[in-house]
């Protein structure tokens, strides 16, 4: 059976690359053929199978057959290019031979890659955890403004989803599902060594910008415990590390220019109804019934979604230099990006610019490598709240009004108003519970940011003169930054009417870092290598802000400051061993100590084992001819969690201000109160224990590799806010170690050199993760039926459309059943009577899907041909839901829903009229508004032009490239955009399309 397996797919390899081959086939050279014949084998004798065969100068070629042989017709002063995947290339020629006999040799170099991983580096080959590299795509990237980008669709088990388009905009980052409920389930990001704060910055919304894209050399994503246990207590939901780029020691100065310009506009817009026919329904449901209603539409015809959005032009410029002294390679480069925003007022600015110097000393004793990196960001952001007024506005109204109310009280825009009578007098003042004008609340407000940031690191690495087996390593970094956004709302604005509102708020923050360490590596004859490695490391997170706030005629001044800070304190330490190259063991163990617990509960150790076997270097694989890498891996390891959301203070009493309007009148001013928080002495680590077993293979000498991966994550002590007994704290909720969850999934990832000869290559990649999520324990006992409602949803007053609970997934859509009629269409209010008690309440409420895809898929291809390249990236998500929060408030479309009485009209969109609810009931607790939101997304199609070879000789590299960004999403969901982070699609930011030229030159 195995035999012809690996006959039937060696032959179709053989039969589709022979038959690519010969369609780009074309004779170059003149002159007497010969038919050449030969035989291509490595080192030990063994047949190559695929190797390509170029005639030097055409694209005439073949390949060889299962048997390492080949035949090709050639000039007999010909030469002949030897290559394949995995060895060292060769060019032959041919001198009127008839037979040749070629030998290539491995390249070392590649089989030696190594791979960044927690506090050092491991030859590829040698790595026993889950980990996976990956270069960025020079080819098919897109517009890509944060690093994170870059990620989407490429690694199996992680998920990025972007928060929509917002310019500068941030994404939500998940490696093997999240492991807590209030916690933190972010990755813990590391660049050049720095363990980063995910927090953010004030005035950015994604802490990753400050990292320039076009600075990076690779990402390490470490996925299991085995592989993340060695950074603790912060590694509980995975690690991204990012490496930057670096010169070469000797090398000449080489100058790089990347840059590209961009348009992106608005894909697609809520189906509401049209200015006539709104009018149209308006005089058929109040003709007779109120005329008021009548009387007040409007003779315009606004199209409000189309006056929100623009046509947004971007541009994005970076220059870099890079080579290498003798003893000192060098890197420094610059970036500009303006990128603006499909939504009108919105923009993102920002400059970068960084430099590396890694100096070695002492015949390379001393290596050092020193970062440093500045950003300076501005950031304009718009009023997203306009894009469900714009779906909702009355379209028979016009944007600007001459009506005299508006142009005194609302800057000329049109807006509905209310009018009262004090004391004989005519009043008027916006009607607060009425649709506000969207361009008015884009235009009439200013929310601005500048926000700076400087990111040093500084590694010193000294291998012993008496003793080069041993080496001491410190790593310093630092990292500031600095922001304040800046806030006027005029007094035309419906959101401030009418006292307006300006004011600031800063947030300082410093991140400083310090580890050491002490490595030591040997081998014991051929067959024993240790590497044992222990160090310390501290780290301390500070924070401090101000903000204040006042109305434009003095209105209710407001006013805070707050400091705050967090410690780390660690000892670490691994062991690593290999036996004979076939036998690898790792054993990482880390005790952290966290400030945010009480003593008794500080200090948390987190081990984690991991083997792997290589079995295609045993004796018995030597003689087969199907694997050329083949490795399995056991991991166990548990990581903490303390990276909470209540503060760094959870078990001691603390007093915080009160929230804004409670003020207490002192004289003639009124102070902020304070009250105390509830605090939990008892409050410890949350711990995620992971098993995980995987294979890493290799096909055709490594032309097609892969991996799969099965992992169970178990997080016990899950830190959650519950409810308390009254009295018995100083709030009725306080955060506690109640509950637990698991995470199980499947990963699968290969990449594979489809075709690869001199004038035609085709790259694929495709991964694919099933992840499955459930609460195993909510609370201290055993309390059935108990859920935890979140997923707020904007219908009445505090409701939610989600809850936890165990035996479900976190964040579960928690719902009533629906009941259709004959035609299938639902109706209003009447849902399945589930436990069978003669009346609807919240016991008949169920769960139904999740907004977590139970599985991800991601593809890319590039393809070669000559100068031209064509590229493109795809993701999929199947089995995530949303609730379609637009649909289910805009659902009313009876008399009480089109026009209020409080005196204003509300559009709706025309899927309303499937339903024809007329809001008589609570209707959006329905599974209706609960939809499947798989998706196919198309990421990015590149195609680029390689223009060296017309380009003066100065230029090493030149190419141009034409990409267009998101151009299309098949899914069935009925909402504007299927990746809604949550499951609550309520007024996103819109992912644009985006269509862009680029350029790439070095010098």
């Amino acid at each position: 059976m195995n035999l012809n397996f690996k006959t039937s797919l060696k032959a179709f390899l053989l039969a589709f690359l022979s038959s690519i081959l010969l369609v780009l086939s074309a004779y170059g050279q003149s002159g007497t053929t010969t038919n050449v014949r030969g035989t291509v084998t490595d080192i030990s004798g063994e047949p190559i199978i695929g190797a390509n065969i170029l005639l030097e100068g055409t694209s005439t070629g073949t390949i060889t057959d299962y048997d390492g042989n080949f035949t090709i017709q050639a000039p007999a002063n010909g030469s002949l290019h030897f290559s394949y995947i995995g060895y060292k290339t060769q060019t032959i020629a041919i001198n009127n031979r008839t037979s040749i006999m070629v030998v290539l040799e491995e390249d070392t170099e590649l089989l030696s890659e190594l791979v960044v991983i927690g506090y050092g580096s491991v030859k590829k080959d040698d790595a026993t955890g889950s980990v996976t590299a990956i270069k960025p795509d020079n080819i098919n990237k897109g517009l890509v403004t944060n690093a994170q980008d870059m990620l989407s669709g490429k690694v199996a088990g992680v998920n990025v989803v972007s928060g929509g388009g917002t310019p500068g905009g941030g994404s939500t980052i998940r490696i093997r599902g999240g492991s807590s409920l209030s916690a933190s389930n972010d990755p813990l990001i590391v660049i050049d060594g720095l363990a980063m704060d995910n927090d953010g910055i004030k005035g950015v919304a994604n802490p990753l910008t400050m990292v320039n894209p076009n600075d990076i050399e690779t990402f390490t994503v470490l996925k299991d415990a085995s592989a993340t246990a060695i950074y603790g207590s912060r590694a509980s939901n995975g690690v991204i590390i990012i490496t930057t780029k670096k010169g070469t020691a000797g090398s000449k100065p080489k100058v790089t220019y990347e840059g590209n310009m961009s348009l992106s506009n608005v894909k697609n817009t809520i189906d509401v109804l049209s200015a006539d026919q709104f009018r149209s329904y308006v005089k058929d449901l109040y003709t007779g019934v109120n005329e008021e209603a009548v009387s007040n539409l409007g003779n315009a015809n606004t199209d409000w979604q189309k006056q929100i959005y623009r046509l947004a032009a971007s541009t994005d410029h970076n220059i870099s230099i890079l080579g290498g002294l003798k003893n000192m390679p060098y890197r420094a480069s610059v970036g500009f990006t303006r990128q603006n925003g499909i939504l009108r007022t919105s923009n993102f600015n920002r400059a970068t610019g960084s430099v590396n110097l890694s100096p070695s000393l002492f015949n390379d004793h001393l290596k050092m490598n020193l970062n440093a990196k500045g950003m300076y960001v501005t950031n304009r952001f718009a009023d997203t709240g306009a894009i469900g007024s714009a779906a909702a506005m009355d379209p028979t109204q016009p944007v600007m009004s001459d009506n005299p109310v508006h142009k005194n009280l609302f800057g000329g825009y049109f807006q509905w108003y209310t009018t009262t009578e004090k004391d004989g007098i005519q009043q008027q003042n916006y009607n607060t519970l009425a649709v506000k004008n969207p361009v008015a609340m884009l235009m009439l407000k200013d929310d601005s940011s500048v926000a700076k940031t400087f990111t040093g690191s500084t590694d010193i690495d000294y291998r012993f003169h008496f003793l080069p087996e041993l080496r001491a390593h410190l790593g310093l970094g630092l990292d500031l930054s600095d922001g304040q956004q800046d806030l006027y709302i005029d007094k035309a604005n419906s959101d401030s009417h009418p006292h307006g509102r300006e004011g600031w708020e800063t947030v300082f923050k410093t991140n400083k870092s310090l580890n050491y360490y002490m490595q030591y590596i040997n081998n014991i004859g051929d067959m024993h290598n240790f590497d044992v490695m222990a160090g310390y490391e501290w780290q301390h997170f500070y924070r401090e802000g101000n903000n204040y706030y006042i109305g434009l005629d003095g209105y209710l001044p407001q006013e805070r400051e707050w400091k705050s800070e967090n410690y780390l304190v660690s000892f670490f330490g691994r062991f690593n061993y290999n036996l004979a190259n076939k036998y690898l063991f790792t054993a990482t163990v880390r005790n952290d100590g966290s400030s945010r617990f009480a003593s008794e509960h500080r200090w948390g150790i987190f081990p984690s084992f991991a083997f792997a076997w290589k079995v295609s270097e045993e004796g018995f694989m030597k003689s087969q001819r199907l694997f050329s890498d083949l490795k399995l891996r056991l991991g166990y390891g548990i990581t903490g969690q303390q990276n909470i959301s209540q503060g760094d203070y959870p078990y001691i009493p603390v007093y915080s201000e009160n929230k804004d309007g409670a003020y207490y009148p002192i004289g003639d001013e009124f102070q902020s109160t304070f009250r105390p928080d509830a605090y939990n002495k008892s409050l410890k680590w949350e711990e995620t224990t992971t098993y995980n077993a995987g294979i890493d293979f290799g096909f055709l000498n490594n032309r097609i590799t892969g991996a799969v991966d099965y992992y169970l994550r178990e997080t016990n002590d899950l830190i959650n806010v519950i409810e308390i007994p009254a009295g018995t704290n100083f709030k009725n909720r306080v955060v506690s170690n109640i509950g637990s969850m698991t995470n199980t999934g499947i990963e699968f990832s290969i990449n594979g050199d489809a075709i690869s000869t001199k004038n035609f290559t085709w790259n694929l990649g495709y991964n694919v993760t099933f992840n499955r999520n459930k609460i195993t324990k909510l609370t201290a006992g055993d309390r059935d039926n108990y859920v935890v409602e979140t997923g707020g949803i904007s219908s009445g007053t505090g409701n939610h459309a989600q809850a936890h609970a165990v035996g479900f997934p976190a964040s579960s859509f928690y719902v009533y059943e629906q009941i259709y009629d004959n035609n299938g269409k639902p109706i209003e209010g009447l849902f399945v009577d589930r436990n069978g008690d003669g009346t609807i309440n919240d016991d008949d409420k169920y769960f139904f899907h999740n907004p977590v895809a139970d599985v991800l898929m991601g593809l890319s291809s590039r393809l070669s041909y000559k100068h031209v390249d064509l590229s493109f990236t795809m993701r999929a998500s199947l089995g995530n839901y949303v609730y379609n929060d637009v649909a289910s408030r805009s659902a009313n479309v009876g008399i009480g829903g089109i026009w209020s009485t409080s005196g204003f009209f509300s559009n709706k969109p025309v899927s309303a009229f499937d339903t024809n609810f007329r809001g008589l009931t609570n209707y959006y607790f329905s599974d209706y508004y609960v939809q499947d939101a798989s998706f196919l997304r198309m990421d990015n199609i590149t195609l680029g032009y390689n223009f060296t070879h017309l380009a003066p000789a100065t230029l090493s590299n030149a190419r141009i490239y034409f990409s267009v960004q998101n151009p299309f999403v098949w899914t069935k969901y009925k909402g504007l955009d299927p990746e809604v982070w949550g499951g609550i699609d309520n007024d996103i930011y819109p992912r644009p399309m985006t269509t862009l030229v680029g350029l790439s030159l070095s010098f």
